[in-house]
């Protein structure tokens, strides 16, 4: 059974000026020779923020509290918007309905998950992204951009359905906006409003669910 969701994005006057990114988890262990052994214990990547640097003003707090009790602390998933990572394409470009390969057609497969690829040469990671900003998302079928009719997306879990199959070797790309999938990470908030005015602030983390 899923975990409960709200399709709702956390205020983003909240989310500029917060911090966070990737984290991995790797198991090294080093042999009695001095050599290692890395293993990496999770197929994809798990982001984590801290909301706690973005709390300017009192204002700011309510907003917080009001968000935070309504998801009931960490029971309610919810979007967060990466401000530093948040498109297919790159940095200072426009989205573009090539900019990420969903995969190849075969004649009969209609649904393709949306994914994020970083890097290239070596090691290329494919990122799922289950949260796309629905008027965002655009889709091409071997370099030829298809219009909002000839597909359909599900914007709660980032799969994307054309109307025709492609035929076999017919590359399938998107270019979309998306948001992080996350929840609270603690059932309790603790803020000081000396230490607020002071500019200190505890940390608010927020961690991104994986299925």
């Amino acid at each position: 059974m899923p975990s409960p969701f709200h399709e709702v994005r956390f205020p983003l006057a909240l989310s500029y000026g917060s911090r966070g990114g990737p984290e991995r988890r790797t198991e090294i262990v080093t042999l009695g020779s001095g050599d290692e052994e890395r293993n990496s214990l999770w197929r994809h990547s798990r982001r984590r923020y801290d909301a706690g640097p973005a709390l300017r003003s009192a204002e700011d707090v309510a907003v917080l509290l009001a968000f935070f009790e309504e998801r009931r602390g960490p029971l309610y998933g919810f979007r967060w918007r990466d401000t530093f990572d948040h498109g297919s394409a790159a940095p200072g470009r426009a989205i573009a309905p090539t900019d990420q390969r969903l995969g190849t057609g075969d004649g009969t497969t209609r649904v393709f998950p949306l994914t994020k690829t970083y890097g290239g040469a070596f090691a290329p990671y494919a990122r799922p992204i289950t949260k796309p900003v629905a008027d965002s998302v655009t889709v091409a079928v071997g370099g030829v951009a298809l219009g909002p009719s000839a597909f359909a997306l599900d914007p709660a879990t980032g799969l994307v359905t054309l109307k025709a199959a492609p035929g076999p070797g017919a590359v399938v790309t998107a270019g979309f906006l998306f948001d992080v999938p996350v929840r609270f990470a603690t059932d309790r908030i603790e803020i000081d409003h000396q230490a607020l005015r002071a500019g200190l602030v505890a940390d608010i983390l927020v961690l991104e669910i994986r299925r």
